[in-house]
């Protein structure tokens, strides 16, 4: 079966359709009731060149578009991390931070936050670079600690460093807010994930990490299909296992860095769509990362409509509403797994 009929045209029509309504809806949707008619006459202009000067367009171009673009390229970008780690690890509970790069970036964030750092122009700019920077030192610490205990890099001795790692940056964060002094308001709000205050800049470059790592991604797509079954498996059929586990790890580790340098600390996105997607379009990665990428994105985006509109005017952080769904979906992935072993 080759790759183009894996993802037929109706589904990416489906996918396409899906993604554009839950932008509309979210774009409509807040604690400023947009009609339809008046988003879809703002877009009209935009597309035309001639940007409305109204109130609602304003509240759309400058506030409500970047925010939903932020929201639904990180959803997007955990997502396809998320189906890339579960199928190289063979395991359902596994996402992106699994490899305790997610937690290295946030030490990474948390840090520039709590020292003050800042680059002249560029909001969050220092938060980025460094959120990026550790998670890269992240990975490089876990495949050295996880090379000295197996030469072979087995994938369960990469989870045990993770977690162990994710363990000790949580320990440093937790130090470095106690003595974070009048930052710590801003620091426990971006621990807890919030993309409020998004700009089109941030868009841009989640757009572009997205797209390359995406491609990267879709490359190994076969090798990640062998991974499922089995190293051995990948090995037999001509798979330079190790080179192809690094590629893997690394690409997933610089998308993670650049969502969580943008939006936070945001978790189970990884885990629950592609689990969600692979119960419904089969373990096949040919389909299964391009409808993990699609998939991540509405579920992100409805997430964040229910954190703006379910105790409004409060705002829930993001990440609250995605740890209340992953939590429960967690625990029934693992009472499956539990009972399929019995």
């Amino acid at each position: 079966m080759n790759r183009r009929s894996c993802f037929s045209m109706p589904l990416r029509l489906f996918w396409i359709a899906a993604v554009c309504g839950t932008m509309l809806l979210c774009v409509c949707v807040g604690s400023v009731a947009i009609p339809l008619t008046e988003t879809l006459q703002v877009f009209r202009g935009l597309l035309s060149g001639v940007p409305s000067s109204s109130t609602f367009g304003s509240i759309i171009l400058s506030i409500r578009l970047p925010r939903v673009l932020c929201v639904a390229l990180v959803g997007a970008s955990l997502s396809v991390c998320g189906c890339a780690m579960q199928g190289l690890l063979r395991n359902p509970l596994a996402d992106g931070s699994t490899l305790g790069v997610s937690a290295g970036a946030s030490l990474g964030a948390v840090l520039a936050l709590a020292l003050g750092f800042q680059i002249p122009g560029l909001r969050y700019g220092a938060t980025m670079l460094s959120a990026m920077f550790f998670a890269f030192l992240s990975l490089l610490l876990i495949l050295s600690l996880a090379y000295l205990l197996d030469k072979t890099l087995e994938t369960t001795s990469i989870i045990l460093i993770g977690v162990i790692f994710s363990m000790f940056a949580s320990s440093v964060m937790s130090l470095i807010i106690t003595f974070a002094g009048e930052r710590i308001r801003s620091i426990t709000f971006w621990t807890m994930g919030s993309l409020s205050g998004s700009t089109y800049v941030q868009a841009i470059v989640l757009c572009a990490a997205l797209i390359l790592c995406y491609a990267i991604l879709r490359l190994h797509a076969e090798e990640l299909n062998a991974f499922a079954i089995s190293e051995e498996n990948a090995l037999h059929i001509g798979v330079n296992v190790r080179l192809v586990k690094l590629i893997v790890l690394i690409t997933v580790s610089v998308l993670i860095g650049v969502c969580v340098s943008i939006g936070g600390s945001i978790s189970f996105v990884g885990l629950v769509v592609p689990h969600m997607l692979r119960m419904i379009f089969g373990p096949n990665h040919d389909r299964l990362l391009p409808c993990s990428l699609y998939g991540g994105a509405v579920f992100l985006m409805l997430a964040d409509l229910a954190g703006r509109t379910v105790l409004s005017p409060v705002e829930l952080p993001i990440g609250v509403v995605t740890s209340l769904v992953g939590a429960i979906v967690f625990v029934v992935i693992f009472y499956r797994s539990r009972k399929g072993r019995a």
